[in-house]
């Protein structure tokens, strides 16, 4: 039974102890809580729970990713490995659940900028997972100010048109 409780409370990442990936899993809550949150205030269709959800998957994907790739198994050359693979799955598997959030009502296309968040909200996530925390800080930062400096912006624009 001892090994079984060593093995449990081993580090799930080797190289960084429980501490830091607990870290890592919620800046990437945080990060994404953060879209979300952006989101849900002008009423969009995928909000803060979505967005959130969206970026811890990301990063325990990473996270995973950093455990396989420093596992005994990243040396046996009979098991193809390729962590830019686990990318381009999060980003495909994102990139399906915000087309759900995209459709057209008279000519208009809607939700076009929530599934770009939630894209983001995944890119986030591997970065954070990642451990580029900094990085996702930024491009968290960055998509925070388009959304609403860029809202801002058109509004004033709109009523000039008229």
């Amino acid at each position: 039974m001892t090994g079984f409780f060593e093995e449990f409370l081993a580090s799930p990442v080797p190289g960084l102890n429980w501490l830091h990936v607990t870290l890592r899993l919620a800046i990437a809550i945080l990060l994404g809580g953060l879209l979300g949150w952006e989101r849900e205030a002008v009423r969009k269709e995928a909000g803060l729970r979505t967005h959130m959800m969206i970026s811890l998957a990301a990063c325990l994907f990473a996270l995973i990713t950093l455990g396989l790739m420093a596992s005994p198994l990243a040396d046996d050359d009979s098991i193809r490995k390729d962590p830019i693979r686990v990318i381009e799955a999060v980003t495909a598997g994102v990139a399906f659940l915000a087309a759900g959030t995209i459709f057209t009502r008279g000519g208009d296309v809607k939700g076009l900028t929530t599934g770009a968040g939630m894209w983001l909200a995944g890119a986030i996530g591997v970065a954070t997972g990642l451990g580029n925390i900094g990085l996702a800080c930024l491009a968290t930062l960055l998509a925070l100010t388009v959304l609403r400096l860029f809202k801002l912006l058109e509004r004033r624009a709109e009523r000039h048109e008229d």
